[in-house]
């Protein structure tokens, strides 16, 4: 077992003082602001429905709020290339519409433009039940390269694993409780109703979420920077093979 494979334990990590559990908190902000995309994200995120639900309750024209909100989300894409930033966000905001619009245009039928969308979010709450109940919790899979870690968190740092663990729960059983809203408003609500509230779902849930993770992130033992490890391992290897061959030409 090399030392990049070598477990640690929950008592083997160090006593952390005051300040290095502030420095871990604001790194574990910085590191969930760049997944999830910030305040900037939540705006695209929203910005595209709420645009869609208001002009649908102002004229009942399922075309003209289809057409604005896809056209808002490729502006807001446009806006992210033209400032050279990241597009994940923005694009996953994109086909999200674009979904929903194909879809809402094929039945006809308004609320289906809330459809896939709904679907999606029940998909992803399953899939962090699921992926934690057999080991591998889904938020560590997404955050563990934001941290530099990768997946040293499932054998190497159990106190982390355990953190995901906890945080991914979180996710799925706050984003099951938002299905358990949105599916039978679909079924009894109007257009207009259920897109004010799926509006007015978008943020808080998905803020107790990101919080909660926060909490217990900043709780957990810090990440291993496996590819700080990496390098320094490069780095020896390189220092072991100049020696070598300094000991051979001083022996020639």
């Amino acid at each position: 077992m090399t030392s990049l494979d070598k477990p640690t334990s929950e008592t083997d990590q160090p006593h952390r003082t005051e300040e290095q559990e502030a420095e871990a908190k604001a790194v574990t902000e910085a590191a969930l602001f760049e997944a999830f995309g910030g305040v900037r994200g939540m705006v695209e995120t929203v910005l595209p429905g709420l645009l869609f639900v208001t002009i649908f309750t102002i004229n009942k024209n399922l075309h003209v709020s289809a057409i604005a909100a896809l056209a808002v989300s490729l502006a807001l894409v446009a806006v992210r290339l033209i400032r050279k930033d990241t597009v994940k966000h923005a694009f996953s905001g994109v086909f999200g519409v674009a979904f929903g619009v194909v879809f809402a245009m094929m039945t006809g039928n308004a609320k289906d433009f809330y459809l896939p969308g709904m679907v999606y979010t029940l998909g992803l709450a399953l899939a962090y039940l699921i992926t934690t109940l057999a080991g591998v919790p889904l938020i560590g899979l997404i955050l563990g390269p934001v941290f530099k870690e990768n997946l040293s968190w499932r054998t190497r740092n159990p106190g982390r694993k355990k953190a995901y663990a906890k945080a991914s729960y979180a996710w799925g059983l706050i984003l099951l409780a938002k299905c358990a809203i949105l599916f039978p408003l679909y079924w009894w609500a109007d257009t207009a109703q259920l897109g004010w509230v799926l509006v007015a779902l978008k943020i808080p849930p998905f803020l107790l979420a990101v919080y909660l993770t926060w909490v217990f992130l900043a709780k957990a033992p810090p990440p291993i920077d496996v590819f700080a490890e990496m390098e320094a391992e490069e780095q020896a290897e390189k220092a072991r093979k100049a020696q070598a061959a300094s000991a051979r030409n001083y022996e020639g």
